[in-house]
């Protein structure tokens, strides 16, 4: 079946705690050379088929209820298997 992945993560100038914490971590742990990290979301939906009209539903979806469009931006791709 085909995938379509969608993938949510806060814009830029939105505060990403989740990320700094991520990032305050790491050299605690032995990690060295990252200099920031941003934490998202990523959906796959496996859809009976794929086309246009499929691909137009899923970016309907990703921007109604999967991400918020205020505070998130969405990529929609189709995942080769």
């Amino acid at each position: 079946m085909p995938r379509v992945v969608v993938d949510v993560m806060p814009k830029p100038e939105i505060l990403d705690p989740q990320g700094k914490a991520v990032l305050g971590a790491l050299p605690r742990l032995g990690f060295s050379g990252v200099t920031d990290v941003r934490q998202g979301k990523r959906f796959e939906l496996e859809v009976a088929h794929l086309d246009d009209a499929v691909l137009a539903e899923v970016e309907k979806m990703a921007e109604t209820l999967l991400s918020n469009p205020v505070i998130e931006n969405f990529t929609v791709r189709v995942e080769e298997q």
